[in-house]
């Protein structure tokens, strides 16, 4: 999957961007999958268990195998995993980049670091490398 640019549904990404501002000081982070025709459909937040939530995410194990079983029960695929940044922008930590385990997926990164202007970036993760992918917002 080689996408240099990926299409998302406006609702979706305005969750996605609630989400994050619904929690200002902690990363919020969950799952996307994508309908039949590969069109990223559903949000699945997942509560974040890691140690330090302000600056790391960790998707809650349960949460995200229950995640994965609804993406399965609907027909969906993984599309995506998404987290937020409050206080640095959206781009890949090093631990983010380090700890990525779906190379297909896309990751979602929303920044709050910008005063009062949501910001979303994705990228493909593989290896030790980041490539940002173009969003493109769509009316779905």
């Amino acid at each position: 999957m080689n996408h240099k640019e990926i299409s998302l549904p406006r609702k979706l990404t305005n969750q996605l961007l609630h989400l994050a501002q619904l929690s200002p000081d902690t990363e919020v982070c969950g799952l996307i999958g994508a309908d039949s025709t590969g069109m990223p459909a559903s949000c699945y937040p997942v509560e974040n268990s890691a140690a330090t939530p302000q600056t790391r995410f960790l998707l809650d194990a349960s949460q995200q195998i229950e995640a994965m079983r609804q993406i399965r029960e609907k027909g969906e695929t993984l599309f995506a995993i998404y987290h937020s940044h409050p206080h640095t922008p959206a781009q890949p930590s090093a631990t983010d980049i380090q700890e990525a385990s779906y190379p297909d997926a896309l990751h979602l990164i929303i920044s709050l670091n910008t005063k009062g202007v949501l910001e979303m970036r994705g990228f493909k993760i593989a290896g030790d490398s980041a490539e940002e992918v173009e969003l493109n917002l769509i009316e779905a």
